[in-house]
């Protein structure tokens, strides 16, 4: 999914990539953008608020990090906010969000900027009500939309 975004940069019109979870990731979008000669690419910074293995995302406690790396070091990356995704069975949800919100807070210390200009994407099709409560600006709901995922083949391979 990562080396998607990566290449989806190249899409002119493309307007956000949720998803940063490294330097390494940042400095490949933002080289794409530059090569484009486009306004800079908004960007969330992706965030392992359930600390799953199989889950990407930067860890919370490096989190300020890897926005600071953005912003001083992406000239073609617009830092817009920081996203999170949770354990499928939904029991982390409540954590997740609320460590999702910390980071955010720290972040917006940090850099002097107002949380309301810091979005939040969390939330998916079984959680997104208790994610817009908890201030989350952006949901996610596929599977509402196209039926749920089939996990059978991705664990057959």
């Amino acid at each position: 999914m990562l080396l998607l975004s990566v290449h989806s940069a190249a899409v002119p019109n493309m307007a956000m990539v949720e998803g940063v979870d490294n330097e390494k990731i940042a400095k490949h979008l933002d080289r794409a953008v530059s090569s484009l000669g486009r306004n800079p690419l908004k960007v969330l910074v992706q965030v392992n608020t359930s600390g799953e293995v199989s889950k990407s995302g930067v860890e919370p406690a490096n989190c300020l990090e890897l926005v600071k790396y953005v912003k001083s070091q992406c000239p073609n990356l617009e830092f817009s906010g920081l996203m999170t995704i949770g354990m499928p069975d939904y029991t982390s949800t409540p954590a997740n969000f609320k460590a999702l919100s910390n980071c955010r807070t720290e972040v917006c210390k940090a850099l002097g900027i107002k949380e309301e200009q810091c979005e939040l994407s969390m939330g998916m099709s079984g959680d997104f009500e208790q994610a817009i409560e908890m201030g989350s600006t952006n949901v996610r709901i596929g599977s509402t939309i196209f039926g749920p995922r089939d996990y059978s083949k991705k664990q057959a391979n």
